[in-house]
């Protein structure tokens, strides 16, 4: 005899059949952004070893091999993917190895380079350069880890050409018409620049600064003296 279809048994079947198809969106998700990520590190791989037989640099982008979005908004994680559809080149990787994170670092701070990772901020000196190096990116996105950090953390700035290691000395908050910690500095630094608080609900009114002192380098040319004029408004 033919069983009966109850309401109970469709609605366990179609439980059934969207925990399945969630889990598979969740695995080609995860294999398209893994994918993407070890082929641009590998591309960075080569760049730097072209760079040590003295060939000039291919043209390509390079990101972390891994990515921890547990932190990221879900808006913050759809933008990411899209953009890591772009062929833009990034022209470093900054490290933070307390909060285990890996960051490639454009130049520029347009929407497609906060989308895809951080940006170093126009009017600050050039990543390699003697100066105060500004590196932005969004609070609900990579640079969210920035809540834990501490004075001593290790910051590595790692290029094509070089690797440079600085510490931490100062974190504070600042309105965003406050340029001051951009201005340019005798020693070398790198200032992390993000919105705060971090999880405030729509345009965050608030900057979150993280400076820290280079301690390590190799020889750099000495950047220009310019005038920031940049403001940390661009943020949300």
């Amino acid at each position: 005899m033919a069983m009966r279809t109850t309401p109970l048994v469709v609605i366990e079947g179609l439980a059934w059949i969207t925990g399945v198809l969630a889990v598979a969106g969740f695995t080609t998700a995860r294999y398209f952004d893994t994918s993407a990520r070890n082929a641009d590190l590998a591309s960075f791989e080569h760049a730097r070893s072209t760079v040590a037989m003295g060939l000039p640099p291919p043209s390509s982008s390079f990101q972390a091999d891994i990515v921890d979005m547990s932190l990221w908004s879900r808006t913050r994680i759809e933008r990411y993917r899209q953009a890591l559809l772009t062929s833009t080149p990034a022209a470093a990787i900054l490290r933070i190895p307390s909060l285990n994170m890996r960051v490639p670092v454009y130049e520029g701070t347009s929407e497609q380079n906060l989308h895809r990772g951080a940006g170093r901020i126009e009017g600050t000196a050039r990543l390699g350069e003697t100066g105060n190096i500004g590196i932005a990116a969004h609070r609900d996105g990579f640079f969210r880890a920035l809540k834990d950090i501490v004075g001593g953390d290790e910051v590595i700035v790692e290029s094509i050409h070089s690797t440079e290691l600085y510490r931490v000395v100062d974190t504070r908050i600042v309105e965003p018409s406050d340029v001051a910690v951009l201005q340019p500095t005798e020693d070398s630094m790198v200032t992390l620049v993000t919105c705060y608080p971090f999880y405030f609900m729509g345009s965050a009114p608030q900057r979150f600064i993280v400076r820290a002192q280079r301690v390590e380098a190799q020889p750099a040319p000495a950047s220009t003296t310019t005038t920031t004029t940049t403001r940390l408004s661009s943020l949300r």
